[in-house]
């Protein structure tokens, strides 16, 4: 304990880099926590919760699907420490299902048998050697899984397992945190200060009583940190990493807010920081009709319940944020997902009327920062809408693809326009690939999947995109007639390009244009446009393509350069390490520009539903929002 006091007795922690992280006194030294639980439901709230439940059929399934889910949970054998390569995250994400699914069975019910086999599963886990506290996030997420049952179940535990239990919390949970060497997070930009921050917490919380000191400062400490990376959803709610990573660093970040809300009755002006409260827009608009994500970076295209947004449409008194939620609930099978928040749905969108939800009116959401994203749609409530997002941004943002200028495109229930997104980690890591390095010779962009050439965008010269270049958002509009955004990409193709800008619309509700504005800079150059597709192609004319899914058509039409050679790149992967990707193809052409030479690339993108159609030629990027 001589180190925990030693820790304790200062308001600063030591960082990796010597440097010391201060912190602000924001729990008066006189406050006291209510007695267990405290940590998001708080002791007697189970009936109301209960009453309110049972007014929504939807919720009514979805907690009769965690109590079986419960059920067969009892069966299994209590989890292992088996680490798969430098992780044991997979062990720390099933210890948080299971504990939340059985403890909030437990309190719902009342029944035994889920606090038996709770309580069997904490002290399993209390047991390990530790929680691998090199990779903090697997120390962060066990944390958590295991303060929640503690905190929930606390009255029922026997003295000996609480006194195991809280002891693995503070031992292997929060001692691991006050050290340099494993607490670097407390200065990302990223997802982990997030997860850490709340698993810290959560822990803090739970043995609040018995460590009020230690408690308060890891609260603290979590307030004054966690702003550093919620700054990366400023300035309009558009977070970096992605859908899926928004799902992780997103979720724990309202966690956090949740419980301090409960029990401080103040977030500590945290969901004030710029754009927090708008990235529930920035989520809802990232899905398209045909229920697939918009994967840029380390994402992946099929999504399943986002229980944070429950948060923001509860704190927005806005359910419409829910209109995508609703579907993925009602499609949900919880035997195949692995949504170990799921029990946070009920907290958080019992009071919410989910039955009532009407459709968003806006059909196009923008957003600025690190990755500025443009999405857009013709309808929500038409499985066969068009739907186009397209994003700029930099490949030195946390889990970047080299995908700047990307896009992509559903029509009449298809995506033709694909992203392959993330491929597992530790398929590369366990052949020794490095895949975090940021810089421009970095082993990660030697990935198929990661390269400019695998994306929706420009190739100069079969060039990777330059990492320190970033690309903004230059204009937008909202005008169903056109609805647009463009791209200044320049940065992007530095020293190949000494201009590059790129616009993409949706004109008339009809059809998709693709537009980029290139200049060439002191030598000839080559520029390849290519789209990822899941559609057979079939090149039928030097400047056209006929791609067909399920039934249906688009035609990929250039305007621009008049003479081009269509052409199909394979997919086939480059390395023994990358992952296979069947059933896709590249489809596009390349065309060579002297130097100094300005030129346009103007290409329409015609579903079925709009052959016979008038297809405008559109005027330069500049005039776009004149129109």
């Amino acid at each position: 304990m001589k180190f925990i006091t030693i820790f304790t007795s200062t308001l600063f922690f030591l960082l990796p880099s010597g440097a010391v992280f201060s912190q602000s006194n924001h729990i008066e030294s006189s406050f006291q926590l209510p007695a267990h639980p405290r940590i998001l439901l708080l002791k007697g709230e189970e009936e109301a919760l209960k009453k309110s439940i049972g007014s929504e059929k939807t919720l009514v399934d979805l907690q009769n699907a965690i109590l079986m889910e419960s059920d067969s949970i009892i069966i299994l054998a209590p989890i292992e420490r088996i680490q798969i390569g430098r992780r044991l995250l997979d062990k720390s994400r099933e210890a948080i299902r299971r504990i939340f699914f059985l403890s909030y069975a437990y309190r719902i019910t009342k029944d035994e048998k889920y606090l038996k086999r709770a309580e069997k599963e904490l002290l399993a886990i209390s047991a390990f050697k530790d929680w691998n506290p090199p990779t903090f996030l697997d120390v962060a997420e066990m944390t958590l899984g295991v303060a929640i049952g503690y905190d929930w179940l606390y009255d029922y535990l026997s003295p000996a397992s609480r006194s195991l239990i809280k002891e693995a919390i503070l031992k292997k949970g929060i001692e691991p945190s006050l050290h340099p060497k494993n607490n670097g997070w407390l200065k990302a930009e990223h997802n982990w200060n997030q997860v850490c921050n709340a698993g810290m917490v959560y822990g803090a919380l739970a043995i609040y009583e018995d460590q009020p000191e230690l408690a308060k400062k890891i609260i603290n400490r979590a307030i004054d940190a966690v702003v550093i990376s919620m700054k990366d959803y400023g300035p309009d709610g558009a977070y970096p990493e992605g859908a899926s990573y928004w799902g992780y660093g997103t979720s724990f970040n309202v966690l956090l807010i949740s419980a301090l809300e409960k029990l401080f009755k103040t977030d500590f002006a945290l969901s004030e920081m710029p754009g927090f409260i708008k990235t529930a827009g920035y989520m809802q608009n990232m899905t398209g009709p045909i229920g697939k994500n918009f994967n840029y970076s380390d994402s992946r295209e099929n999504g399943g319940p986002n229980p944070a947004m429950y948060w923001f449409a509860n704190k927005l008194k806005d359910p419409s944020l829910l209109w995508i939620e609703r579907s993925r609930l009602k499609e949900l099978n919880i035997k195949s997902s692995n949504n170990r928040l799921l029990p946070a749905i009920l907290l958080w969108g019992s009071n919410i009327g989910i039955s009532n939800i009407t459709a968003p009116k806006p059909l196009m959401w923008v957003g600025k920062g690190k990755n500025p994203v443009a999405l857009m749609r013709t309808s929500w409530k038409d499985s066969t809408a068009i739907y186009v997002a397209i994003k700029g941004g930099s490949a030195s943002v946390n889990h970047a693809h080299m995908d700047i200028g990307s896009f992509i495109m559903d029509a009449g229930g298809v995506r033709w326009a694909m992203d392959f997104g993330m491929q597992d980690y530790e398929s590369l890591e366990s052949k020794k690939i490095d895949i975090w390095g940021r810089k421009q010779n970095a082993q990660r962009w030697t990935v198929f999947r990661y390269m400019t050439q695998a994306h929706n965008t420009l190739t100069v010269n079969n060039q990777q995109q330059r990492v320190d270049g970033y690309a903004p958002l230059m204009s937008s509009s909202s005008k169903t007639k056109f609805m647009n955004a463009t791209i200044d990409l320049t940065e992007t193709y530095k020293g190949a390009l000494s201009k590059a800008n790129r616009g993409i619309g949706i004109v008339n509700k009809q059809y998709v244009l693709v537009r980029d504005e290139v200049e060439a800079a002191d030598t000839i150059t080559t520029i390849r446009w290519t789209l990822l597709t899941p559609a057979s192609v079939t090149i039928t004319g030097k400047n056209t393509a006929e791609l067909m899914k399920d039934g249906k058509k688009l035609v990929l039409q250039v305007q621009e350069p008049a003479t081009v050679m269509m052409k199909t790149w394979s997919t086939d992967p480059p390395n023994s390490y990358d992952a296979p990707n069947p059933g896709t193809t590249l489809v596009g052409f390349e065309l060579t520009i002297p130097a100094k030479t300005t030129t346009a690339i103007t290409v329409a993108l015609i579903p079925q539903e709009a052959f016979g159609k008038a297809v405008k030629k559109i005027a330069s990027l500049q005039n776009w929002n004149r129109r």
